[in-house]
């Protein structure tokens, strides 16, 4: 079973930053694509970065310029920096792993609130 833990939401004044973190727990195995998504009140839930076990990234038109992805697969973690905050990166966070041939894991969400 894999468990996906999060880390490092909060509120930040637009123009800030935040790092999110999320650890696939030690006995995951099999794991793919990894990625953060984000749900804002009322929105669907939408793909903010992804990230292969390759290194190979990928983002919202949304977020380009301004989040970066990276994955450190000894350690099954991956972080999302972002920078340049808005008010409109507002949601609650996501992390997911693809468990090849398996299935797909979400975590429990963390909150990030841009707002001054």
């Amino acid at each position: 079973q894999v468990q996906l833990v999060e880390s490092g939401g909060g509120l930040v004044q637009p123009g800030g930053s935040l790092r999110l973190s999320c650890a696939a727990s030690r006995s995951s195995f099999n794991i793919g694509n990894m990625g953060w998504y984000r749900q804002a009140p009322g929105k669907q839930r939408e793909l903010v970065a992804t990230i292969t076990s390759a290194g190979r990234t990928n983002y919202a038109d949304s977020v380009k310029g301004r989040f970066t992805i990276s994955r450190d697969n000894a350690k099954k973690t991956i972080d999302l920096q972002m920078n340049s905050l808005k008010p409109e990166d507002t949601a609650v966070y996501y992390c997911r792993a693809d468990q090849i041939g398996v299935r797909t894991h979400w975590g429990q969400g963390t909150q990030v609130t841009v707002s001054s």
